[in-house]
């Protein structure tokens, strides 16, 4: 395996000082001071992102690869930071250059408390409200006392979440390469590289970026020891375990129960040691006492120790969020009006599943900016939905290789289920919000780009009919929801009645799923 050597160095220190010079110029404080702290950043980021690549072994493909996933990123972190006070809206967020609301109120705090006297440890403290766990505020804080202690530089942050986010792609791939093999690797990887949400979220100072990446550590040490019982390995596991609880705890209980169900699902082929066992449960504890705490501190969630506060919390949460749902939205609140109460739940379920809306993002009124993030997030979200929706007749191995649908289809089967519970349970979490959901659904994407790589590979290797059936009923949707944007807001041509749409689009689905069935029949006789 090809290392970084002395000669590499000779393009990646030069880079990074005349990127450095380039971003110290558009941020405020003294210049040299800035340069610095820019091309240390830069330097430390070409290095690891240059060395995990090529550790990975995916050739010039995964270092294009990775290249245009940091870029993307950055420059996406970077084009919104400068656009959004000029074409952006007249608020606080796209006046200060802020896509989320979250990541500025964290900027904000994180740059009150480097520039104080205070231990970064008042981070994880009660008096710093946007940052629930601490984590990303304390290191967020870090960064700007040491590298940037003259003034507050937020492309700084930026420069390290479009970091993170690319750090995660050589280490996905390495592992869907050793459980899958190199075509599944690819697309996988392409995928988590290319997704639109999370390039914006990897051009932000938000948690997302770092989750991704401490996933893909996790899964790169547990996919190691599972294929080839390397056990030095299982060290990222430990890495990107710690780095999930200190960003986010209930990250890290997600991926263990992910985790845990592939180890009972392949219990014949791997044999666990007690030690093993002991330390995912300790881990599992801990993750529990953490996000409990961080939930309840201001003390109204009390009662049953961490579940009862982890469940109070949640039922407060699904709650206020249907309220909301229903209290921003003129037409929601007449079609909850019209319909029974225990359909109102079901409703912000789906509601959500399908946020960002991709017709609504076409036509509602917006500025120029705002409509090209809204349309690729939306275009993002609908390209990915008829894969995730088609990984567990994949997994069932329905037209494929007898060799390859017996070794995978347990784990295909439990990923899909999970995935789907997390995008139904965020849909639920989020309300009809079209930021929150896809935030929130984003934080577990690296397993949905592992179900939507395999998709592709096992499309490709089938032509499997449903796949084009599938992405018929998204057009179906997609058309009506159209028109009834469209007529919501030109007023062009008569509106149909909200219910009588969904009846059509129902309707339109029923005869391609019966035609599709009935083809399967005759094909088969």
């Amino acid at each position: 395996m090809k290392q970084i050597s002395k000669q590499d160095l000779w393009w990646m220190l030069p880079l990074s000082l005349a990127l450095g010079a380039l971003l110290t110029s558009i941020q405020p404080g003294n210049w040299f001071v800035g340069w610095l702290g820019f091309s240390f950043l830069f330097l430390l980021t070409l290095v690891i992102l240059s060395f995990s690549t090529l550790w990975a072994g995916g050739g010039k493909t995964l270092v294009w690869m990775v290249a245009l996933a940091f870029l993307l990123r950055f420059a996406g972190g970077v084009g919104t930071y400068l656009s959004l006070p000029i074409l952006g809206y007249d608020d606080v967020d796209d006046q200060s250059g802020f896509v989320y609301t979250d990541a500025r109120r964290r900027d904000t705090q994180a740059w009150e408390l480097a520039d104080s006297d205070r231990p970064l440890t008042a981070a994880f403290n009660q008096k710093f409200a946007y940052d629930q766990y601490g984590g990303l505020l304390s290191f967020s804080a870090l960064i700007y006392r040491y590298l940037s202690p003259d003034a507050h530089r937020v492309l700084m942050l930026v420069l390290l979440s479009a970091f993170m986010g690319a750090l995660g792609v050589p280490f996905l791939w390495k592992s869907v390469h050793l459980l899958w093999g190199e075509k599944t690797a690819f697309a996988s990887a392409w995928i988590f590289a290319l997704y639109p949400e999370s390039i914006l979220l990897g051009g932000s100072a938000m948690r997302e970026p770092y989750l991704l990446a401490f996933s893909a550590f996790a899964f790169f040490g547990f996919a190691s020891w599972y294929s080839d019982r390397d056990r030095s390995h299982l060290l990222w596991l430990g890495l990107g375990l710690a780095g999930m609880l200190l960003v986010s705890p209930a990250i890290a209980l997600a991926t263990l129960v992910i985790l845990g169900g592939w180890m009972f699902f392949a219990r014949q082929q791997i044999r666990i040691s007690w030690q093993f066992v002991v330390l995912l449960a300790l881990v599992f504890i801990a993750g529990l006492f953490l996000l409990s705490s961080a939930l309840d501190r201001g003390g109204n969630l009390g009662g049953g120790g961490p579940l009862g506060v982890i469940n109070n919390f949640i039922r407060e949460s699904l709650k206020w969020n249907v309220y909301k749902v229903e209290a921003e939205s003129g037409w929601v609140q007449k079609l909850f009006d019209e319909m029974p109460q225990w359909l109102r739940l079901p409703f912000v379920m789906v509601y959500g599943m399908l946020q960002p809306v991709l017709p609504a993002i076409f036509i509602a009124p917006t500025t120029i900016v705002w409509r090209i993030i809204g349309v690729l997030r939306a275009v993002g979200w609908y390209a990915i939905l008829p894969a995730l929706i088609l990984s567990p007749m994949a997994g069932a191995g329905v037209g494929g290789e007898k060799k390859r649908a017996e070794r995978s289809r347990s784990i295909i089967l439990w990923l899909s289920f999970v995935v789907w519970g997390w995008v139904l349970f965020t849909a639920l979490r989020g309300g009809g919000d079209q930021w929150d959901n896809p935030r929130y659904r984003t934080i577990l994407f690296m397993w949905q780009a592992v179900l939507a790589g395999y998709v592709w590979v096992w499309w490709r290797e089938t032509r499997n009919a449903w796949v084009l059936r599938v992405i018929a009923m998204e057009l179906v949707f997609v058309a009506f929801f159209g028109q009834w944007y469209a007529n919501r807001y030109l007023y062009i041509g008569a509106q149909l009645p909200f219910p009588v749409m969904v009846a059509l689009i129902v309707g339109a689905w029923a005869l391609i799923l019966g035609w599709g069935v009935w083809r399967d029949r005759m094909q088969r006789a």
